[in-house]
This record gives structure tokens, C-alpha cells and sequence, in this order.
């Protein structure tokens, strides 16, 4: 008992201070978020608030993909650097960016050119239409530097390096915060852009801060510098491709599906009117603080334990998810106690309008409790697939958000007297389904597996 307590311990501290500059990174990017989401609330009006939260779920879909690859190629750099495999290590990396750049120009093509019926099909108010899908064309066409960058961020998490995406990431909120309202309000004798100047400024922020990011790499000569091996490697080499693609569009598919349901939910949202839609994008970037501990959570636990199973430390796995597990209760809980003791002062921080905020508190009301479920599900989840176990915790993702979220969602909101509540409870409806299927696999199946390195 001592022993196995002591190496809890030994494992803890390491795992916490990766998870601190994690931690702080994600507040960083949601208040970044925030900060933007109030000025335009404040200056440019709920249509223009309602119209960035149309886009929303369109964009999660989008990014979706590039969060699918860096998952999987997370978990080979982790395991490959786990290994001392320094070369094949940047063989991974040289072929994610190969990949990512093939798919982000795609998509970028294709939706830059339908947007607007993009939008139109998600059954997009008519008043906020246009404005939307100026905003979300200008996102589209540059989601090339946006997937590159945060690639690179997960190859250096990937490593356990986390301190290093923090300062950088620092660097860009600093930077589009500065932009935003040059751009949106055209000071120093620039146009004014109105909400395309909110696309602008997060779009320059993120490729001045990724050059900067590739230079400091070089000239501290970090393992993940773009050097001529990685750049050797730029190509779609089939084993290495095959190893991520099984990681990797499993875990897609598992995020599309979340955005698919996003979509959906948003469509039965904005039959509510424009002040439901915007309710639901301000709960949205609440929310986003929320799931901050379980999300960082479930990039240490993909880190540390492809780390273990790459140096052959198997018998830490079984530490680390009861760290993390135990973790997101904590922090995730006091996070929520929060929000439900004073609801109304935090709502009020975006805008005035009594009518959204009072759909954005039910909606806080009816399901925030149940994000610590979900973040107990995401930490068995990182840890099965942190071992190349994507096929069933997918699965189970992809029916508890397509198969029970979404029919919740449109049979509680249409034919009971909940009407718009009734959205907001099919979240904890698929939250415990998934933990109760996830649990269940996880005790049964996957502690019998014999696990070791998806690559040599």
C-alpha cells in the first residue's frame, strides 16, 4: 500500500507540473476568447455576438480534424521520444505536417467557396446571415495557419513540453487582443473592418506568433526544431501514415461527431430567435473555462502515459488516470460550485439583454453539473486511446452524441413542456451514457490488454 502510494506520489508532481502550464494556457485562450466575445457584445451588438455564435459550431466542426490528427500524432511523439527514438520521432512530425497541410487547404477551398450555404442549411437567422458568413469566410481561407500552429503546439506537449506553447500562446492572445480593436474600429488610419476585423486580428496573431515559435525553436535547438530531418520527412510515408490515420481518424470522427450534434443542437436553438442563439454561444465560451481542467487533463494523461508505454513503465498508467481522475473533480467541481452560486454577475460580464440571459442561465442550470461526468469519461477515454485503443471509446462517443444527445435535444424541446429546456437536458443525458459505457469497456476489456509501442 505505501509503495504503491509513494509512486503516486513520485508520478504526481512531474504530471502537475505539466498540467499547470496546460492549465494556464487554456484559461489564457478561453479569456482571450472572452475578452473578444465582450467587445463585440458591447460595441458591435447582439446581431453580431449571434452571428460569431452561428459560426461556432461550423468552426469546432472544422477544427475537429486538425484535433483528431494531433491527437494521434501526440500520442507516437510520445511514445517515440518515450522510447529515446529521437529520428523516428521527427518522422512522425515531418508526416503529420505533410497530412495536415493536404487536408487544410482542402477544407479551406471548399468551405471558402459555400459558406453562405453552409450557413443557410444550418437554418442561420436571416438578419445575421450575411455578417456571419463575411466572418466565417475570412476564418475558412486561413485555416491552413491555424492548423500548423496548433499542430506544433501538440508536437511539444507531445515531448512534455508544455511550458514553451504557454509563453507563445501568451504571446498571441497579447497580440490579437492588441489587433482587435485597431481592426475592428480602424484606428491608426486602417479601414474599419467592423467583425471581420475580430477574423483579422486572430488570423494575424496566430501566424506572427507561429514564425516566432519556429525561430525560438531553432535557436535553442528544441527537439522539435524544423530542421532537415523533419523537412526530409514532409511527405505521406505510408507506415507511419497508416499508424496515425488508425489514431487518428477514429478520434476525428469521434470530434466531427460532437460538431455534427453542435450543429444540429444549434439549428433546434435557432428556432428560439437570435436571442437564443446568441445565449447559446455566450454559455458556449463559459463553458469553454469549464472544461478547462478536464481538457488539460486529458492532454497530460495522452502525454504521460504514451510516454509510459513507449519506455515500457506500464504498470504507471494505473497511477496516473487515478491522479487525473481525482483532479477534475476537484478543480472541475469548483468551477461549477461557481457558477452556480452567481449565475447572473458572471452573465452580465457579456451583455445587458435580460431576455439572453435568462435562456443563458437555464441553460447553465439544467446542465453544467454534469461536466465533471464528462471529464471523468475523457480521462478513461485519453487513457485507452494514449495506448492505441481508439475503436470502442469512439464508438461510444459517436452514439452518445449522435444516437442520444441530439434525438434528446429535438424530442425534449418539441414534444414535451420543457421547449427550449429541453435542449440544455440531453446534455447530461449523453454525458452519462458515454461515462456508463466508457466505465464499463475500460474495467472489462481493456485493463485484460496486452499494451506496447505502435511504432519502432
Amino acid at each position: 500500500m505505501n509503495k504503491s502510494l509513494n509512486e503516486t506520489i513520485v508520478l504526481a508532481k512531474p504530471l502537475v507540473a505539466f498540467l499547470i502550464p496546460v492549465i494556464f494556457a487554456s484559461v489564457l485562450q478561453s479569456l482571450g476568447q472572452v475578452v473578444g466575445i465582450i467587445i463585440v457584445g458591447q460595441t458591435l451588438g447582439v446581431d453580431s455576438l449571434a452571428a460569431i455564435s452561428a459560426f461556432f459550431p461550423l468552426f469546432f466542426f472544422l477544427v475537429s480534424f486538425v484535433i483528431g490528427i494531433g491527437s494521434g500524432s501526440s500520442i507516437l511523439v510520445g511514445q517515440t521520444y518515450g522510447s529515446g527514438n529521437i529520428k523516428k520521432m521527427k518522422e512522425v512530425v515531418g508526416v503529420t505536417l505533410a497530412f495536415t497541410m493536404i487536408i487544410s487547404l482542402a477544407v479551406s477551398l471548399i468551405g471558402g467557396l459555400f459558406t453562405e450555404d453552409i450557413l443557410k442549411w444550418m437554418g442561420t437567422p436571416e438578419n445575421i446571415l450575411i455578417e456571419s458568413a463575411e466572418y466565417a469566410r475570412i476564418l475558412f481561407v486561413t485555416l491552413p495557419i491555424t492548423f500548423i500552429y496548433m499542430c506544433y503546439t501538440t508536437f511539444m506537449r507531445g515531448v512534455g513540453d508544455s511550458k514553451t506553447p504557454f509563453y507563445f500562446l501568451l504571446i498571441s492572445i497579447t497580440l490579437n487582443l492588441a489587433l482587435l480593436p485597431i481592426l475592428i474600429f480602424g484606428w491608426l488610419n486602417l479601414p474599419e473592418f467592423g467583425l471581420n476585423g475580430a477574423a483579422y486580428a486572430a488570423v494575424l496573431a496566430n501566424f506572427i506568433t507561429f514564425v516566432m515559435m519556429l525561430v525560438f525553436l531553432h535557436k535553442r535547438n528544441h527537439v522539435l526544431k524544423l530542421d532537415s530531418i523533419i523537412l526530409k520527412h514532409l511527405h505521406l510515408k505510408g507506415s507511419v501514415l497508416k499508424t496515425l490515420l488508425k489514431l487518428a481518424i477514429p478520434t476525428s470522427i469521434s470530434m466531427v461527431s460532437i460538431a455534427l450534434s453542435e450543429i444540429a443542437v444549434i439549428t433546434f436553438v435557432n428556432d428560439y430567435g437570435s436571442n437564443a442563439t446568441a445565449a447559446y454561444g455566450i454559455v458556449n465560451q463559459i463553458a469553454s473555462y469549464v472544461q478547462i481542467p478536464a481538457m488539460s487533463i486529458s492532454i497530460a494523461i495522452s502525454v504521460f502515459v504514451a510516454q509510459a508505454v513507449g519506455s515500457g513503465n506500464i504498470s504507471n498508467i494505473k497511477h496516473i488516470t487515478k491522479i487525473t481522475i481525482t483532479l477534475n473533480y476537484l478543480l472541475g467541481g469548483i468551477l461549477i460550485l461557481i457558477l452556480y452560486l452567481i449565475p447572473n454577475p458572471i452573465l452580465r460580464i457579456f451583455l445587458d439583454n435580460t431576455e439572453t440571459i435568462h435562456i443563458a442561465k437555464s441553460l447553465i442550470m439544467f446542465s453544467f453539473w454534469s461536466y465533471v461526468i464528462l471529464g471523468h469519461t475523457q480521462a478513461i477515454s485519453a487513457t485507452m486511446r494514449a495506448t492505441g485503443t481508439v475503436l470502442w471509446p469512439t464508438i461510444f462517443t459517436i452514439t452518445s452524441v449522435l444516437l442520444i444527445e441530439v434525438p434528446a435535444a429535438y424530442s425534449l424541446s418539441h414534444f414535451t413542456t420543457l421547449g427550449i429546456n429541453g435542449i440544455w437536458l440531453a446534455y447530461p443525458i449523453a454525458f452519462i451514457a458515454n461515462f456508463l459505457a466508457q466505465s464499463t469497456y475500460h474495467q472489462f476489456f481493456w485493463k485484460r490488454k496486452s499494451l506496447k509501442a505502435l511504432l519502432n
